[in-house]
């Protein structure tokens, strides 16, 4: 690997350790356990369209087992990397069709993040009872993953201007 592909894979993993320390600060719980805004999941959007599905897959996991270690616990990491595993996947897929904007995509992450921790949430306490959250979760999902597609679209933009010039 390059000392540019590596530098920039350090900056945006950076940036996504940031943005989960940022995070971390915010309470943003409505009532719903686990609920959180997503903002490291904007470095992973920027690094899918920019980079490709492998640097994501790479920052992502990084991203997920440095803040578990200094942010949170081994549970924080394993709900983590169960929904951002499955998000990262289908945001691969969906944005490899085509046929979806960012936007949908980054709609489509949030969800699937969701699916993917209220799955393993109901596993390890053998109880899928908690799937009764699924449509709260689906709903902030898509509220939270609208929000970081529009942040993800703005800084594409400029990120794209700033490399033409």
């Amino acid at each position: 690997m390059n000392s540019r592909k590596t530098a920039k894979y350090g900056a945006f993993l950076g940036i996504a350790l940031i943005l989960s320390y940022v995070e971390s600060l915010v309470p943003f719980a409505f009532g719903v356990p686990g609920m959180k805004l997503g903002l490291p999941n904007l470095c992973i959007i920027l690094v899918l369209y920019m980079m490709g599905p492998f640097p994501a897959l790479i920052i992502n996991i990084m991203r997920i087992l440095l803040s578990g270690f200094m942010f949170g616990n081994m549970f924080s990491i394993i709900y983590s990397l169960s929904g951002g595993l499955l998000s990262l996947l289908i945001m691969f897929f969906f944005k490899r069709t085509k046929k979806f904007s960012l936007m949908t995509v980054s709609i489509a992450g949030g969800i699937f993040h969701n699916i993917g921790q209220l799955f393993i949430a109901s596993l390890v306490i053998s109880n899928f009872n908690m799937m009764i959250y699924g449509p709260v979760l689906f709903a902030a999902g898509a509220v939270t993953g609208a929000l970081i597609g529009i942040i993800a679209k703005e800084v594409l933009k400029r990120l794209n201007k700033f490399k033409k010039e």
